[in-house]
């Protein structure tokens, strides 16, 4: 029986906004782009979310449902350090840490001899730790595997504990909607709902056969999770799967020519991050284009050497699909490692 931590940094840009800056406490408050260069929302605080305000929104929108609110640049290097701080409580605990983001993780704490072995007290210390050290808050889950550990994480917060014991993981699951479950997006709770599987409790009446018929491969995942089960392990390393670059501009490119002409900038940035790696192998080319109605289309082929012929290649395929001004482009490499003995090994868990 694994016990997991699923630590979540609260309204994390923000929250290091507001330690650092008594002025913005009790306010509105987001991190972001400026709305006249259609920037983004990173984060935002509780009190912005009572207006509708969400992280990946646009600030303009942002500012329309909260006219108030307060908007400040992101300072990652302020970020990162508290990250460091953070993940160095972590490590206390347990080495076994699967970093998510700057504020977010999963650590498996089943052989930890801190706290006698209790997961639960080592996540009221680490919460503690975290408060006391940093000025900021985690919620953290506690469950058998990721999944649950990830979805008690969000239960009670802010600076929340949340703890699913094994004997209550049936009841848990089964009023759970099918909008938690990993892996399940905007477009596959549709097909659901379209089939009414609305929660755990629906899918765990379909039959397994049902499942696969209609959902493929994925059907045996939502057959697993609708019962609780995950035996995804967790990670200390991460292999890198792709690598890109996007850039949302001030105004909409009106045409494709306008459109192409921002690729070669583009494509110079993506090789330089790509430069950065070691380790890793181009497997082929990806253009993402989203256009000024807010629908965006990728395109990709397998290519071990895109040119700038294959990018605009792909771009001229992805505008044709609506053939309407862009308000962003992208460009990216689908990459490999250049060997899974060295690149992708894993520690093994101490059984």
């Amino acid at each position: 029986m694994r016990k997991i931590l699923h630590s979540d940094a609260d309204c994390f840009y923000a929250a290091v906004e507001m330690r650092d800056n008594p002025a913005y406490r009790g306010i509105p408050l987001a991190v972001g782009g400026s709305a006249d260069r259609r920037g983004v929302i990173a984060t935002c605080n509780y009190e912005a979310r009572a207006f509708g305000v969400r992280s990946a929104m646009s600030t303009a929108m942002a500012l329309r449902l909260c006219p108030q609110l307060t908007l400040v640049r992101g300072r990652m290097d302020a970020y990162k350090e508290a990250s460091r701080q953070i993940f160095d409580i972590y490590r206390r605990y347990t080495d076994l840490i699967e970093p998510l983001s700057l504020d977010e993780a999963f650590m498996d704490v089943s052989h930890s001899p801190a706290c006698q072995g209790s997961a639960t007290l080592m996540a009221r210390e680490i919460r503690e730790a975290v408060k006391h050290e940093t000025g900021l808050t985690v919620s953290i889950g506690v469950a058998a595997n990721k999944f649950l550990a990830k979805i008690a994480s969000d239960w009670n917060k802010p600076d929340g504990l949340k703890v699913i014991l094994p004997e209550e993981v049936e009841a848990f699951v089964q009023d759970l909607p099918v909008t938690k479950l990993h892996g399940v997006g905007k477009r596959t709770a549709e097909r659901l709902h379209n089939q009414g599987l609305y929660t755990c409790g629906d899918i765990r009446q379909t039959p397994l056969r049902t499942l696969l018929e209609r959902h493929g491969a994925f059907g045996q995942r939502l057959y697993d999770l609708a019962h609780g089960q995950d035996e995804r392990e967790v990670k200390v390393s991460r292999v890198r799967k792709s690598i890109s670059t996007e850039n949302t501009f001030a105004e909409d490119l009106p045409d494709l020519a306008q459109c192409r002409a921002q690729l070669p900038e583009l494509i110079e940035d993506l090789e330089r991050r790509y430069a950065r790696l070691s380790g890793y192998r181009i497997e082929g080319a990806v253009v993402k284009v989203k256009f000024n109605n807010f629908q965006q289309t990728t395109v990709e082929h397998s290519d071990p050497a895109p040119s700038t012929k294959r990018f605009e290649q792909l771009l001229i395929e992805g505008w044709q699909r609506q053939a309407r001004p862009v308000r962003l482009l992208g460009v990216g490499y689908r990459l490999s490692t250049v060997s899974s003995d060295s690149s992708e090994r894993q520690l093994t868990l101490p059984w």
